[in-house]
């Protein structure tokens, strides 16, 4: 709700305009963090003496310098939490405060001052509930004559006011929604001020997310057992709305549209059940944990979990109840030795349910339910794979049909194919400028131009289960062996452009790949690991801690760490180097942003075009340390952080750091971001 008043009366103003300065005081670092958020916090005595005390404001500045703006001589100087009173005649001033930073930065703030006499005149009130905090009113009050105003609530109990500058933003958090009156004090330099009153104003609760769930993380088909969600394949033909009679107690469900990302709602939760398909059970046994995501207000304070099992026809289960945080999601990772230590047996689950605490009080949105175990590693397949020999016959193995191998000499254009397997689950098919081409593709049978869309040059996937040997190729043209056989025939144009394929591995470099090309037809292909090594570098990373300082290694100007709770969004980044030297920023739905970035400082949404999305690639000179990353937004540690300096525009996209092994798993990483400014980042493989 948006309500504009204006009043007529009379005071005195503060309008406010920002600068921002790489002014630098006693240290020499021309790319250091200067202080952001300056801001005057500015009183004025109403007694018509023109008295006023400022109080100095800013994240990451040690002392502060104010310039009255009037015939004073020097400005007065202050440390963090100090303030200053200053006498003014009637008259328009300029005051200009310079925030100092540790490393010697500065940015500066000014705000024009109209000290006049005479009350508050002209208000401009904008009442509004906040778009995405539920139960939080913002106000802005702008008027002649004013420099700051009090905001009463309204709420019972509450009677102490939010204060804020004129012009600036206040904030009320409500306990409870309902309709208030708003009470608003206009304070200048004369002693009479002017009240304005919002009576009836409604305070609103957000009664359902604005933003999805946390993306979860890629994770092998082995490594977990998905029920609903969409980074993993589900367990077929699952019932999330089955009635177990919670209609009757005023329960009910759908399926809630998040600008389409699908997430279950369970309305008035008492108790919600989800079956797996008839005769369907997972064993969960080998996982370690339950993860569920759920949004809720404060009406639901906890949400108990059950498993149950139907091992041997008998049923049995066994609830956990866990807090849930209002008006945010909730992430739970419930051990799954929480249900076996009370003697719940895992091994047939067919059933969970949820149950809301207190039951029928609230809604609660539910996504990301799946069983997951600590990752097994990364795939035996990723690398760069050669055909050496293929065959056909009418079981899988044989090749009385056809058949032909390397030593051949025959082909030789179709040998030399590489197929290839990414650390991020990308799949490449690489022909150069030759491979062997077939009739069907409308082309003479021999070597020639690859034809599309069997070329290579359409984006696509893998996905391997080491436990069945399926491999599943996704993309328009992906293969393996043949561009013409899938699972459905020859033709060239499997189902939805996909085709999986049975792996067994002969050894770490050699795998054996069959496919029933259609009933009774089956092909064989034999590959090896090319020779060519893999990067010691390849893999996924994550930063365990950061910090900077004036030399290499030092970290005394600021460090952070993992272990430290904070910015959780940042350290669950992942850089992935990828075998054939495409890299990739994956941050899922949120990262650490900066005000840099446009963007208030905290968890956010990742901003263009350090968001992930733009592709890049890297090199490695093992010899030299150097790693080179090349690509818009692409880099490592800090977006900001260049050879250049920390605005996060580095000369042609391109970004070079400093290696250093500290075990196979295990690296760190520097940049001099620009003269005097070291970076340092510890990363392990994940």
């Amino acid at each position: 709700m948006r309500k504009i008043r204006y009043i007529l009366s009379l005071c005195l103003i503060a309008l406010t305009a920002w600068t921002c300065a790489d002014d630098e005081k006693n240290v020499d670092l021309n790319s250091a963090t200067e202080p952001t958020g300056l801001d005057i916090q500015i009183q004025i005595t109403q007694d018509n003496s023109g008295l006023v005390t400022m109080t100095p404001l800013g994240e990451g500045a040690v002392s502060f310098d104010i310039d009255f703006g009037d015939d004073t001589a020097d400005p007065v100087s202050l440390e963090i939490g100090d303030n200053v009173s200053h006498a003014y005649s009637e008259g328009n001033y300029t005051v200009l405060m310079t925030g100092y930073g540790v490393t010697g930065l500065t940015s500066e703030i000014t705000k024009e001052l109209v000290v006049s006499f005479q009350a508050p005149t002209n208000l401009e009130v904008i009442i509004e509930n906040d778009a995405a905090v539920s139960k939080q009113v913002n106000l802005t009050v702008n008027a002649d004559f004013a420099v700051n105003y009090e905001v009463y609530s309204g709420e019972s109990g509450v009677i102490d006011p939010v204060v804020a500058n004129i012009g600036d933003t206040a904030v009320l958090q409500y306990t409870d929604a309902g309709f208030y009156d708003i009470t608003i004090v206009v304070m200048g330099g004369a002693i009479e001020t002017t009240t304005y009153v919002e009576e009836n104003f409604e305070v609103t609760a957000i009664e359902a997310p604005i933003v999805s769930a946390p993306t979860p993380p890629s994770r092998e088909p082995g490594d977990v057992i998905s029920i609903f969600s969409s980074a993993y394949e589900d367990v077929e033909g699952t019932n999330y709305f089955p009635d177990w009679g919670q209609g009757a107690q005023g329960s009910s469900w759908a399926m809630f549209d998040l600008a389409g990302d699908e997430i279950l709602q369970y309305v008035n939760l008492s108790y919600q059940g989800i079956a797996l398909a008839e005769g369907t059970t997972v064993d969960v046994s080998g996982m370690e944990f339950l993860h569920v995501d759920v949004w809720t207000t404060d009406a639901v304070t906890n949400i108990e979990t059950n498993l149950i099992n139907n091992a041997g026809g008998t049923v049995t289960q066994t609830p956990i109840s866990q807090p849930l945080l209002a008006g945010e999601w909730t992430s739970l990772d419930i051990p799954i030795s929480d249900y076996t230590d009370q003697g719940q047996v895992v091994s047939d689950i067919f059933q969970l349910m949820f149950v809301g605490e207190p039951s029928a009080a609230g809604t609660v949105f539910i996504d990301n339910i799946y069983f997951h175990k600590s990752p097994s590693g990364p795939s035996p397949l990723i690398g760069s794979w050669q055909v050496t020999s293929i065959g056909v016959g009418p079981t899988q193995g044989a090749t009385n049909w056809f058949s032909n191998d390397v030593s051949s000499g025959e082909r030789g254009c179709y040998y030399d194919d590489t197929y290839v397997f990414n650390v991020d689950g990308s799949f490449a098919n690489q022909q150069g400028s030759e491979t062997w081409n077939e009739a069907w593709q409308g082309v003479a049978e021999g070597c020639g131009t690859p034809v599309a869309p069997h070329d290579g040059t359409n984006p696509a996937t893998y996905t391997y289960d080491a436990s069945t040997g399926a491999l599943t190729i996704v993309g328009q043209g992906a293969y393996i062996g043949l561009p013409k056989a899938h699972n459905g025939g020859e033709d060239g144009a499997p189902v939805n452009d996909t085709i999986t394929y049975i792996v067994n591995f002969v050894d770490d470099n050699s795998i054996i790949i069959d496919i029933e090309a259609g009933s009774g037809v089956w092909w064989r292909y034999n590959l090896a690991k090319t020779d060519e090594p893999i990067s010691p570098i390849a893999g996924s990373w994550q930063v365990t801690s950061i910090g900077v300082g004036p030399t290499q290694g030092a970290t005394n100007w600021f460090s952070n760490d993992v272990s430290s709770g904070e910015r959780g969004c940042y350290y669950d980044d992942t850089y992935v180097f990828n075998v054939d030297g495409s890299f990739a920023n994956q941050q899922g739905s949120e990262t650490w942003n900066e005000a840099w970035q446009g963007v208030a400082e905290g968890c956010g949404t990742p901003v263009a075009p350090h968001d992930g999305t733009n592709p890049a690639t890297y090199t490695y000179d093992a010899s030299t340390g150097a790693l080179t990353i090349v690509g818009q937004g692409a880099y490592i540690g800090l977006p900001k952080a260049h050879n250049g300096g920390e605005d996060g525009a580095p000369v042609n996209d391109t970004i070079t750091y400093i290696v250093n092994f500290v075990d196979d798993n295990s690296i760190i990483i520097d940049i001099e971001a620009g003269s005097g400014v070291w970076w340092r980042y510890n990363l392990v493989k994940n």
